[in-house]
């Protein structure tokens, strides 16, 4: 990094943490476009490779401004974590690769957070790759949403203003909205905020971890809101349909349940029912086995300890000490 005596010491203003299991395809437009977005802003761009693609390589021919670091993968949770110990700024973008940013710039949304102090996490506007609109406003699982959700409950225009986790309704999306919890896709969180309540709980290998990180949040006092002044396009990697991935995803929401409820029991039948419901499409049938035997499809089981022993706390001097930068 340069450091050295003499060095002046600087706080960037927004660290970006892009974690890419071989998403090198993705990197050009992600990269390109964030660095047209960012107007004045001092950026620390972190891309994590935890594949086999040689994401890295690629970034540090093409984007020399951007830092990387290669890990093991051990999650998507744990790649940002590995990025957040090195980051020194006032806020912490965790941003998809597969993602492009389409409208608005990233110094005009942290200039509104400048002067919105107890957001603590901000999603912006999202679409998908055909530019539909992508419903990325969140309300926290529930037994009732995910009843809502498994009978198209959702769906019914007077419901769906109270049922389901996603909020369905365009108008939300135009506006300031405040949610649950929003898309891991595009965070933006705010320092102080990370050091409450720390990085991403690694037992979540993929999924759920920002639905975990939002609660923690909004436990801890801090406001968790859509602001609509970006729009970003989210291809979505096509295995996120897959059997293995739904299968995933089916036991990440267990692990919430088992971490934040009182009663898992009623919250597994509504699963149970969702994925029987759907069970003529090979992904339902693979979620529905997972929710069934409650065991992880993709990684290791990891012991349910208590959560200080597993979720990285703020990581202290990475998050309250400066680093030095050489001049350029």
């Amino acid at each position: 990094m340069g450091a050295g005596l003499g060095v002046d010491r600087v706080m960037d203003d927004v660290c970006v943490i892009i974690v890419s299991h071989n998403g090198k395809r993705w990197l050009d437009a992600v990269l390109g476009s964030l660095y047209a977005s960012a107007g004045s802003l001092d950026l620390d761009v972190v891309v994590v490779d935890n594949g086999s693609d040689g994401s890295a390589a690629y970034v540090e021919e093409r984007f020399p401004r951007a830092r990387t670091i290669v890990c093991a993968n051990r999650g998507f949770g744990a790649a940002n974590n590995a990025a957040l110990a090195t980051a020194d700024a006032r806020y912490v973008l965790f941003l998809n690769p597969d993602t492009e940013f389409l409208a608005g710039n990233l110094e005009g949304l942290v200039a509104a957070l400048d002067r919105r102090p107890r957001i603590g996490l901000a999603g912006v506007r999202q679409v998908g790759g055909g530019g539909e609109l992508a419903p990325s406003i969140r309300r926290f699982p529930s037994t009732l949403n995910m009843l809502a959700e498994a009978l198209a409950i959702e769906r019914i225009p007077l419901l769906r203003r109270f049922l389901g986790e996603r909020v369905l309704a365009p108008s939300a999306y135009e506006r300031e909205t405040p949610c649950d919890w929003t898309s891991g896709s595009f965070m933006l969180v705010r320092r102080e905020a990370l050091a409450d309540v720390g990085g991403f709980d690694e037992r979540f290998f993929l999924f759920s971890e920002e639905t975990d990180l939002c609660r923690r949040l909004k436990d801890a006092g801090w406001d968790v809101a859509h602001l609509p002044l970006i729009t970003i396009r989210h291809f979505e990697s096509e295995r996120s349909a897959t059997p293995p991935m739904e299968a995933q995803a089916a036991y990440a929401r267990l692990q919430f349940a088992h971490k934040h409820f009182a009663r898992v029991a009623p919250y597994r039948l509504a699963m149970a029912l969702r994925y029987t419901l759907r069970a003529r499409r090979e992904a339902g049938r693979a979620a529905l086995e997972t929710v069934l035997k409650d065991e992880p499809p993709l990684a290791a089981p990891v012991a349910l300890a208590p959560p200080q022993a597993t979720i990285v706390s703020a990581p202290g001097a990475a998050l309250s000490s400066t680093r030095s930068r050489s001049p350029m």
